[in-house]
């Protein structure tokens, strides 16, 4: 592994294919693979996280909820990334295959795409190579709450329903995929944290689709970090406790929130924030998150957060001891 890049392969058999309640597991029983600067990592289970954290510590959550995005043809599957403000919908058309789906370059500005249950979606013209600005002839919410299924790409085996696609703090309908790092936390376990003295505060980020198949910095998401949020987090770092993101989608919305004077505040809208080493974070002092794609953008938050050695560290470690990637895999919490 080449540690400035971290670009590494992949073995596909560390790819979780199923969430871990089909394998007779809780979802708070997968692993956790624990980075703390210099120390060599630590492998623990999710469920020892309030060991892991102490009183006034603030975990930040994402608390949007994930929709049934993806609208299946005979050839082509429809995934429904981003809402618009004006009520037009970035797409991404994908080739539907044996295993899933793949890229699809076709697509025609003016096309008319006919839908399952007669709606039709007009494309109106490339946003990105990938991404669609399309427009549905009804409401898009209720329309795939009826015909929608979640996103699903090869590395998964087979459908699952939507419930396994939200974590315990979804209540804010909006996200493309799910906010995965969240997805281990179960009921139990929050309340374990909070009876810990933790403190545990909401942002929304609606995440749109990914690029499996590319390595494309991500687009504008909506997001909002709410006035509550935003004193809990500033009282947290002025008081020298930790605050930790569960999931990139967290810091992208908490450091979309600071101020020229480097203070977090309430703050919603668009953000194309792209946290790299460069930039640095200011809000967070810690990350809990799953495995990265090779050469992904969410690697260069990564190493913002835990610096370039530890992050390869890391790396190297949860490749030697089979740690299992994607939405459905282990995890990865990063301390300073």
């Amino acid at each position: 592994m080449t540690a400035q890049a971290l670009d590494f392969e992949l073995p596909p058999g560390l790819s979780a294919q199923e969430p871990p309640e089909v394998r007779g597991r809780s979802r708070d029983d997968v692993r956790l693979l624990v980075s703390r600067g210099g120390r060599p990592p630590e492998h623990r289970r999710f469920r020892d996280l309030p060991d892991l954290l102490g009183p006034g510590d603030l975990l930040v959550v994402n608390n949007s909820a994930t929709l049934p995005a993806a609208v299946r043809l005979d050839r082509l599957a429809v995934h429904f990334s981003t809402a618009r403000e004006d009520g037009t919908w970035l797409v991404e058309l994908r080739r539907r295959t044996d295993r899933a789906s793949e890229p699809y370059a076709g697509g025609e500005p003016g096309e008319w795409l006919p839908l399952p249950g007669r709606a039709t979606l007009r494309l109106l013209g490339r946003e990105t190579p990938r991404l669609w600005r399309a427009a549905l002839d009804r409401d898009v919410e209720a329309y795939l709450r009826a015909y929608g299924v979640p996103i699903r790409y090869s590395y998964v085996a087979g459908d699952w329903p939507i419930e396994a696609y939200q974590t315990v703090f979804a209540t804010v309908p909006g996200s493309a995929e799910m906010p995965s790092a969240a997805r281990p936390f179960t009921e139990g376990l929050v309340t374990a944290l909070v009876a810990r003295g933790v403190g545990i505060a909401p942002i929304t980020l609606h995440t749109g689709v990914a690029s499996p198949e590319k390595d494309e910095p991500p687009y504008a998401e909506r997001y909002e970090v709410p006035a509550a949020t935003a004193r809990l987090v500033e009282l947290a770092l002025r008081s020298g406790t930790q605050v930790v993101a569960a999931g990139t989608t967290v810091v992208r919305a908490l450091e979309s929130a600071v101020g020229a004077d480097g203070r977090v505040r309430a703050a919603s809208g668009w953000t194309r924030h792209l946290v790299t080493p460069e930039r640095g974070v200011r809000a967070v002092t810690g990350l809990l998150t799953g495995l990265h794609e090779p050469r992904s953008s969410h690697l260069l938050m990564l190493t913002a957060v835990a610096g370039e050695k530890a992050l390869a560290r890391a790396y190297e470690a949860a490749l030697r001891e089979g740690y299992l990637w994607h939405e459905f895999g282990d995890t990865h919490l990063i301390l300073k």
